[in-house]
């Protein structure tokens, strides 16, 4: 670890035990409400907050997830742009499991509230509904083939067991991006997830 890396991992910890007994929702830094308020996508405050939230679990679960599976990447970030709310960047080495990253956003913001659709019937009538996630459906749906072929309910499932039991990493990666108000790198979402 780079000792710039250090430094931000150190402001990260000692910030998280500073609000551990705070919500998520009590911990996002300014820069990330303001972010989403001041492009008009929000008409106020909490709903900007409360979409930080759940895109800090949608991108902690990506990162979390290619950490699970061997896979690396450059950074995570929650940085609100034109066309995204967050972002995974530079992910490789994700071999005929990638699908579980692919999914993982989705799956940590149901992790997140403890929602994960029960029985086929409901995960079939949600994945027929799953298309737009910036990419993250098309991505799932081509590279399930490998392990699953078009069988998307075993992959999601496949995909829940995987990641269910790194919840608790999920979260804590989620609060580090909330309360940092720059992207994590990937040396510093690692010692943040081992740390749980």
């Amino acid at each position: 670890m780079k000792p710039s890396e250090r430094r931000v991992l150190a402001e990260i910890e000692a910030e998280l035990s500073r609000v551990i007994r705070y919500d998520d929702e009590s911990v996002v830094n300014g820069k990330w409400i303001r972010q989403r308020y001041d492009c008009g996508c929000f008409p106020s405050l909490a709903p900007a907050r409360k979409a930080a939230v759940q895109t800090a679990w949608h991108e902690a679960g990506h990162a979390v997830a290619a950490l699970a599976i061997g896979a690396r990447f450059s950074s995570a970030s929650i940085h609100h742009g034109r066309d995204t709310e967050g972002r995974v960047h530079g992910i490789r080495g994700a071999t005929d499991r990638a699908f579980v990253i692919d999914a993982a956003g989705q799956v940590a913001e149901r992790l997140m509230n403890w929602t994960l659709p029960e029985g086929e019937a409901a995960l079939r009538a949600w994945l027929a509904t799953w298309k737009g996630d910036g990419g993250d459906a098309r991505h799932f749906r081509r590279t399930i083939g490998p392990r699953f072929g078009n069988d998307e309910c075993g992959a999601w499932r496949y995909s829940e067991e995987t990641l269910t039991p790194l919840r608790p990493k999920i979260r804590q990666v989620a609060r580090a991006l909330l309360v940092h108000p720059r992207y994590l790198p990937y040396a510093v979402v690692t010692a943040i997830a081992d740390g749980c």
